[in-house]
């Protein structure tokens, strides 16, 4: 099973037991962290559910493993024949982590939803039909 999760701003295909870099979150090393933003989740099966914009009560568990860093990158700004140079270095705060779980119910939910409302159109149909027989009878 695998999810598509949204965080910082971006987005990650997670899986069980995968290690991933996010923007800085709240949290020191060890405690778990619950990310609600599911976009898709997909099962072993091929069958994948698509949120609008999020899968609803789906959520992935993580454990956070460190507070880091990213390297650091150079942002650099020039204006030829204008004296103009600026230099400035930036380093990202990240949040490294490894996911424990991922929660399906809004997979679940979405498919008991979907039945009810196929029988419910069925049945009125067949009703008027029979009413019809009866009175040309």
């Amino acid at each position: 099973m695998y999810a598509v999760i949204r965080t910082g701003g971006k987005q990650y295909r997670v899986a069980e037991n995968d290690v991933i870099r996010v923007e800085r979150l709240t949290g020191d090393a060890g405690e778990e962290v619950s990310l609600g933003d599911v976009l898709a989740i997909g099962g072993d099966d091929g069958a994948l559910t698509i949120g609008s914009p999020t899968v609803g009560g789906a959520s992935v568990s993580a454990t956070v493993l460190e507070q880091a860093r990213a390297d650091k990158i150079t942002v650099f700004k020039k204006k030829r024949r204008q004296n103009y140079r600026r230099k400035k270095g930036h380093r990202q705060d990240l949040t490294v982590l490894r996911i424990t779980g991922i929660s399906a119910a809004g997979q679940k939910a979405a498919k008991k939803a979907a039945k009810p409302k196929a029988e419910a159109k069925a049945a009125p149909a067949a009703e008027p039909a029979a009413e019809s027989k009866a009175s040309e009878e």
